[in-house]
Parts: structure tokens; sequence; C-alpha cells
């Protein structure tokens, strides 16, 4: 061609041909050569001006549409489950495009603020104009900071409470949102450093006084972004729920189905009841009842509920509050197995013998009528001879079958040999101004591990059910301990005296093997740690890799619907494999299975954290009014900055910095996890016995620092000036080392010259 195109010929053309839109290519198109380019500069400069083209670098594009490679941040599924996204470069004038995100199997799960490049089809859709296919996420919503405001004069900073973070955040004046000095605020990154060189932000919520007392577990809410507000539709949906009927469903209402939960516990997902089985061929067996609460009944695939169930992926629990993954309407309320009232359920009856093994199960949808809803303690005093008004009448006729169940079960569980780990279990108590009033251990009793073998089973029977009928599910992972952690495990084990066996299979019955050894010594709490430290961390996943933990190859979650979205999947399998209705698993529910399973490890992973964090929280707040109390613990951690000691006295962990630690250096050995003095040839190690002194506790970040006192029954020395001079060699302490300090000093020396022939025999290889 070498007549100029007309300007709506180029339109045409840039229309039709979106990745070809440089002035290099259009020329090429029309046929355009030497100074007729000029001509060409001219007519796209004026289609510029006039609003027909933008300008984006070398290219020229129609405003109003977007370009076929975009940057794009992911809006929250909507009620189909589907992904949408917001187009971060669009600048047209008219009505912003719809981009829907086509997501392939392979592609990560992704979430609402996520940000993506996409290359974008255009697509003449109902309710999209574009398709969009994931070429890499590149970033999530922008960076958050939760911290303490300190106005000036324009703008001011924000002193983040994050432990161990001292980078401050710059405010400019229009930024600060009305935010006054000294309250605690959320705020999220609003470009690059500024001046001084610190990042900006901006304040999007004014969450109060950080010293009020139930600011705690808000800090915690907002740092880990865990949404703590339900939307209104989302409240307008589960308020519009009513009571399942009895139609469709097995009337359960007669078998004494009764729940067994905390004192405190609002809400009763579970239910239990237990019989001997009449059959004479099962002598001494029990027919045994799981009941669990229909969640899937109310939150339907597709649902505003299940959308905002599946985002939270788990309801979190903090000592003044729970953010639950359900709105009360539901949680609270009509799947919560109430006394006295009928309430849909998921039922599994289960036929065990007198050894505790599973002989055959069968599910049912039903309706059950709770005769009582009990907690643990008044269960266990009946079963010790005390029982109150309430489970005077129940001690026959339903509390002790139940214990004669758990009696059959535990032969079971002995045989399996789940790893069996004694770690006690923290409870911290608030008074009624929110204030800690109290450290205690969790009381840890026959009725606790009842309900917890009921529901293993119950979960190993669903997990069966599915896999036979050959229907989805999530399956609760947890895979065998890394070579390297075991080795670490070995040689804990080693310095201890101990063994572990090598060379071998592993099994959970090694490891309680070696925990059964350290029972009642010193190193029975460092073995269990070491041992917890070894394990990884359980996930969800729609492949079967078994449960080490319990010893078990099929185990998925079905008894906690109305906290874990993972039970709520398990349900719809269930229903989708006995044709119960169509609330069961969906086509939708099937294909994302695995994105579900990364999203709400994700989120368990996270709820983790945020609990883990406020409990050291709220540790350090009772502890702040006793800086400079002695107190006496145990190493519980150990890294190249110092060591962790855990007190005996409310299980709080704090750091002793290795500046404190006296004039001679200590070298860190990553393998073994130990500190060793150069001058005095001091090694210290996981599960010594330490006196510490507090020298510090900050409730905003749950930060706790210690001063090292006495370690392993050997005095730390200090000078008059107080600083401390560390450990002398075994004369300066007055006498002999301890037993204990020798035996693992031999053992580290052993394994240094372990260490020394593995070099030199690898480097002798290299050299052949």
């Amino acid at each position: 061609m070498n007549r100029l195109p007309t300007k709506q010929e180029i339109l045409d053309w840039i229309s039709d041909n979106p990745t070809l839109t440089a002035k290099r290519d259009i020329a090429k198109a029309f046929g355009i050569k030497g100074a007729a380019r000029i001509d060409l500069k001219r007519l796209l400069k004026e289609l510029e001006e006039e609003g027909h083209l933008a300008k984006r670098k070398k290219t020229y594009r129609d405003p109003d549409r977007l370009p076929p490679v975009s940057v794009l941040q992911i809006k929250a599924p909507d009620g189909n489950g589907d992904l949408f996204a917001t187009p971060l470069e669009w600048h047209g004038e008219g009505v912003e495009p719809v981009v829907l995100m086509v997501l392939r199997e392979s592609d990560p799960a992704l979430g609402e603020g996520d940000r993506v490049l996409a290359r974008l089809q255009l697509v003449h859709e109902e309710d999209h104009n574009y398709e969009a296919r994931l070429i890499r996420r590149i970033g999530q919503s922008p960076r958050k900071v939760v911290g303490i405001f300190r106005k000036g004069a324009d703008g001011g900073r924000i002193l983040p409470i994050d432990k161990g973070s001292d980078l401050e955040w710059m405010v400019k004046a229009d930024a600060t949102g009305g935010a006054l000095d000294g309250e605690l605020v959320e705020a999220e990154q609003a470009g690059p450093k500024s001046r001084m060189g610190l990042p900006l932000a901006r304040i999007v919520l004014r969450l109060g006084d950080p010293t009020a007392p139930r600011a705690v577990s808000l800090i915690a809410i907002h740092q880990h972004g865990i949404p703590d507000d339900f939307p209104p539709d989302v409240l307008a949906e589960a308020d519009s729920m009513k009571p399942a009927g009895l139609k469709g469903r097995t009337d359960l209402r007669d078998v004494p189905l009764v729940t067994i939960d905390p004192s405190d516990a609002r809400d009763h997902d579970d239910a239990v009841f237990a019989e001997a089985d009449p059959s004479p061929e099962n002598e001494g067996g029990y027919i045994l009842w799981v009941a669990i609460a229909d969640v899937a009944h109310y939150v339907r695939p597709g649902s505003k509920l299940d959308r905002e169930a599946k985002r939270r992926g788990n309801s979190t629990y903090f000592p003044d509050r729970v953010v639950p993954m359900l709105p009360d309407r539901l949680s609270g309320d009509l799947c919560s197995l109430h006394e006295g009232v009928p309430r849909a359920c998921l039922a599994v009856k289960m036929v065990i013998d007198a050894e505790g093994n599973k002989l055959r199960h069968e599910f049912l949808r039903g309706l059950m009528r709770s005769p009582a809803s009990l907690n643990y303690q008044e269960v266990q005093a009946a079963m010790d001879g005390q029982p109150n008004d309430r489970c005077a009448e129940l001690l026959d006729p339903v509390i002790r079958p139940l214990y004669g169940a758990y009696e059959a079960l535990k032969r079971a569980r002995q045989r399996r040999q789940p790893l069996e780990l004694d770690l006690p279990e923290r409870k911290i108590v608030l008074n009624e101004d929110g204030k800690v009033q109290s450290v205690d251990f969790a009381e840890r009793l026959d009725a606790h591990k009842l309900i917890e073998e009921f529901m293993v089973l119950a979960n190993v029977a669903a997990a069966e059910t599915l896999i036979e009928k050959r229907v989805p599910l999530l399956f609760r992972v947890h895979e065998e301990p890394p070579e390297d952690k075991l080795d670490s495990l070995r040689e804990t084990a080693q310095a201890a005296g101990m063994t572990l066996a090598k060379g071998q299979v592993l099994q959970t019955r090694h490891l309680n093997a070696l925990l059964r050894q350290a029972e009642g010594s010193t190193d029975d709490e460092l073995i269990n740690m070491a041992t917890l430290r070894s394990m990884t961390q359980a996930y969800y996943n729609p492949k079967n890799f078994g449960h080490f933990g319990l010893a078990l190859m099929n185990y998925a979650h079905f008894t906690s619907p109305i906290r874990r979205y993972s039970d709520l999947i398990v349900h719809r399998g269930l229903i989708k494999a006995h044709g119960w209705g169509d609330d069961g698993l969906s086509v939708e529910d099937i294909e994302r299975l695995e994105q579900t399973a990364e999203q709400i490890s994700d989120t368990e992973r996270r709820s983790m954290m945020a609990e883990r964090d406020t409990t050291d929280r709220y540790l350090a707040a009772y502890l702040s009014d006793r800086v400079g109390a002695e107190f006496t613990g145990k190493v519980a951690g150990i890294a190249k900055f110092g060591l962790f000691v855990k007190l005996d006295e409310t299980g709080a962990d704090g750091l002793v910095p290795i500046s404190t630690l006296g004039n001679e250096y200590f070298v860190f050995d990553r393998e073994s996890g130990t500190l060793m003095g150069s001058d005095s040839g001091r090694i210290i190690s996981l599960g010594l016995r330490a006196r510490v002194k507090l020298t510090e506790a900050a409730p905003l970040t749950g930060g706790i620092a210690f001063e090292l006192l006495e370690l392993d029954g050997e005095e730390y020395e200090s000078s008059a000036g107080g600083r401390s001079r560390g450990f002398g060699r075994s004369k300066r302490f007055g006498g002999k080392p301890s037993k204990t300090g020798a035996k693992r000093k031999a053992a580290a020396a052993k394994k240094k010259d372990a260490a020394i022939k593995r070099k030199v025999t690898r480097q002798r290889k290299a050299k052949r």
C-alpha cells in the first residue's frame, strides 16, 4: 500500500491486531516507508490527542481496550466461585471491563488482593469482557503494618509492634486518617521509600488504645489479616436460614447423643453415644455413634456463606474471643447441637469389637435431639464417683458405656502406637477486665481423650467411605519427618545418653520408645520438644499421603465443619456419595479441590501464628510487673543470636541475648543446635535447666528478655558492675562440672571428631 491509511483504517488495524501496535508494526502493515513515516507519526499523534489512542511506551492502543498483557488485582470469588480481577492499567472513559480469570490446574491458588501479570483475550460474554490466563503472580495486596502512631509536624511515624522489627514507617500529613498520637493503627504501604529512607504508609484503620486489655487479640487479627467482620450480604444469607426438618432424614431423636465440651464452649458440633453390642458374635464389643452438625445443609456450594467460609478457612481462637468461620446464626445456633433442640446432623454408626477394632460402619443423614450438653469436668467427676444431678441419671445408660467403648479403643491405640508426645498445653485465664488472671496448664482428663479417640475413628470412617465410593475429598496429611531432622533428633538423644533406632523404616513406635526412655528423667521435656520439632506440619491435600503422627493410612477431617472448611468439603462428599440431596460436592468444588487445599492450609497456618503471637503478648503483659524477678526454666531454643528459656511457672519463652553471655565468644553449631564457649569449652544445648532474671517484658510486641544466672546447676558469674563474665573453666566454678554437663561435653567432642573425619574423607575423595 503506497497511500497513507485513514484514521479509521489505523484504528481498525489496532483493534484487530492488539499485539502489533508499535509504530514500526503499523508502518509495516500499510507498507509505509521513508518520509511517509513522518506523516504516519502525525496521524498517530492526532489520534492520541483526539482520545482515540493512548500511547504506552512505544506502542499505541485503544484507550477503551486493555493491552494483551496486563497487571490485574484479584477480587473475592463470586457466587459461583469464579475469580474476577480488576485491571490496574485501565485508562478508558467508559465502564471498566470485567475480567474473568481462567486458571489451569497447575496455577497457584489466588486470593483476594493478589496482583498478577496475565495474558488477556477479548471475549463477548454476558458477564465478562476479557478472559485472563495467568503468567505469574507478581505480588499480594499492599504490604500492611500494625503499630503505634507518633504524630509529627509533617504527619508522623508508625512504630511497628512486630517482635524484632525496628523499621519505622513515615506517614504524610494527608495520610494520617485522623489518627491521634499514641493510637494503635493499621496502615498499608503508600509508595516507595521517603527521602529519609523509610517506607511511606497510609493509615487505613484506627484501632484505639494499644494498652487496652482486649487490644491484644485485636492486634493479632489485623497483623495477620484475619477477616473478623462478616459482609452484610453474608449475614443476611445466614439470618434467612430456617431450621432443617425431618424430610429426607433418619429420625435419631430417640438416640441419647450427648455433647461433651469445655465448660465455656459456645457451640457444640459433635455428639456421642455408645452401647454394648447385643450381638453374641461380638461379645464385649460396642456400637458407637458420632453425630456432627449438618453444616452443608445451610452452607451450599457457591453461596455467599460458602465463599466467606472458604476465605476464612477456619475459626481462630483467642483467650478473649473467637473469630468464627461462620456467622453466629449458624455457628452458635442452627449448626450447634444444643440440648433439647432438634438439629440436623450427619452421623456415623460404628461397630467395634472388644479390642477396639472397627468391624463396620454406616453413615446417616439425620435429625437428632441431644438430651444433655455436658462438660469434660462433670463427666469425669461422674465416672470418678461424684456425679452431679445432671450426670447422675445419665451415668449408667450413657456415660459408663462411653468409657467402656473408650477402654476398647485404647487397646487398639496401644497396638497402633500413634505418636505419644507429652507437652502440657497452656491456658490463659482472663478476669472480667480482660487482664491475665493466671496462666494454667490445661488438665488432660480421660473425658478429653475419650472424645478425641471417638473423633479419630469417625474421621477414619469418613475417609474410608469416600475412598470406597470414589468420591474426591481432602485428606489430612502428615508426612514422616525428613532425614535431616531425624539426624538432629538422634544427636540430641545421643547427647542425653539415649538412642533412636537407625537404618530402618521409621515408625511412630520407634519415636515412642525414645520418649519412654526420657520419661521421668531431667531430659524428658527436651526429648519431647526435640521430637515435636522433627515433625513436618500437617496440611490438606486431595492426594492421600497418610497421617504419620496418628499412624493411620486413611484420614480426613469430618468432625468440625462449624470451624473447619475441610470438614465441610468432606460432608459434601458424603452427601454426594450417598445421594442425599443437591447440596453435596459440586463440580466446581471438585475442580478447585487442589486450590482449596492450599488455601485452607495457609489459613490454618495464619491462625496458628496469630494465636501464638497473642499468647506471647498476654504472657508478656502478665510478667511486665515482675521485671527483676528470678525464675527457673529450661533451654527451649538456641540460635546464633542467643538462647531461649521456657519458664516452668508459665511456659513463657524469653531470649537471653548472646551479647549478655560474657566476654568469651560463643560458636553456634547449626547441625547440633548448640552454642560452645571459645574459652571455657562450655556447651549450651537444649533441655538444660536454667535460672534467669527477667529484664524486659513488652506487652505490645510479646518480647521477653532474660539475664542468665545459672545453667545446669552451675552459677553464671557476674561482675560488680553487673556485666556477665560468663562461664570459666571448671576450676572457676569451685568444683567439678556436673555429670550431665560432662556427658554432654563428651558427646559433643565425639560428634566434632566425627565431623572432622567426614570432612577429611570428602577432601581426599575430591583430590582423586
